[in-house]
């Protein structure tokens, strides 16, 4: 029973893997960048989450929730909260920090994301200093047995809203005409604006996703890991390292890469807890020898 309960704590883990992951693709194919900081906008939603409960139930900003204060409008209020803010965040990330050098040489945009999320970073611990902060569930905290495993019912949440957004977007991808409209761009930048495709727009648009979606997961995952100033970087490396395992260009193949890196070290730590990160990250490099461009990714071929 221990390993079943070990997978569906590695799927919730990996629903928040998968999310970022998403964020982390879209980013890539459409300009060739990606949010660095994209750990201090995890850690910001949930404590953006903390506040918003504390106002709608208490009607304050400051001082610490009660697990009770965690009702289902709370929740949604949160969530809203946390995707308006984390969007305009999104937002100013393109124009002040990635528009300039979109279509440039070089990795002028790394320092420049890694400099915009240790800003917010700071700003954050200033606010909200460096103490943990525990948030109820709105599902309780009461433990589930599903064939003999315990498990939290915010952990089974978590995976079933991913699953949910993932098709959603898996389908808006395909089927609307944002969609078409970065994969356009996706394909060809140049291409798409020919066509009439606003490249620019499209660009601002999936910062602002990206960044919602890390709202989404920061706001989900702080039930179950606490809101923290600290809490986003080591997931958000994490995400990372599953859109690379999965197939960065493949936006289905980072959720794959999500969900896998959730369950190996989940499973792993139920053995060999010392050795989980040293594990996962060795199964990484190992799968990048052999399939470069990750698991469901193509490899490029560049004719001269």
């Amino acid at each position: 029973m221990e390993i079943l309960q070990a997978i569906f704590s590695g799927l919730a883990v990996g629903s928040v893997y998968a999310l970022i992951a998403f964020g982390f693709s879209i980013t890539y194919t459409t300009t060739k960048t990606f949010n660095f900081g994209q750990g201090a906008f995890l850690a910001i939603a949930g404590l953006i989450g903390v506040n918003a409960v504390l106002l709608y139930s208490q009607g304050r900003l400051t001082g610490l929730p009660a697990i009770s204060d965690m009702s289902w409008g709370a929740f949604l209020f949160a969530l809203a909260v946390s995707i308006v803010v984390l969007s305009v965040l999104g937002y100013l990330l393109y124009v002040t920090a990635i528009r300039h050098f979109v279509g440039e040489h070089g990795l002028s945009w790394v320092m420049s994301t890694i400099g915009f999320g240790i800003l917010v970073q700071n700003i954050a611990l200033m606010i909200w200093g460096p103490a943990p902060i525990a948030l109820g569930s709105p599902l309780g905290d009461d433990v589930m047995f599903i064939l003999g495993a315990g498990v939290r019912p915010q952990e089974i949440f978590v995976f079933c809203v991913t699953l949910v957004l993932m098709v959603v977007f898996d389908w808006a991808l395909h089927a609307t005409k944002f969609g078409k409209a970065v994969r356009a761009v996706a394909f060809s930048k140049s291409t798409a604006s020919l066509m009439g495709i606003d490249a620019n727009a499209v660009a601002i648009g999936v910062f602002v996703l990206s960044s919602a979606l890390a709202a989404v997961a920061g706001v989900m995952i702080a039930p179950i890991a606490t809101a923290s100033v600290f809490v986003g970087s080591l997931l958000a490396l994490k995400a990372f390292s599953a859109a690379i395992l999965g197939g960065l260009e493949n936006p289905r193949g980072c959720i794959f890469g999500g969900f896998l890196i959730g369950l190996m070290e989940s499973t792993i730590g139920l053995f060999y807890s010392n050795l989980r990160e040293i594990a996962v990250f060795a199964v990484i490099i190992v799968v990048l020898y052999f399939r470069p461009a990750g698991l469901l990714g193509k490899v490029q071929v560049e004719k001269v």
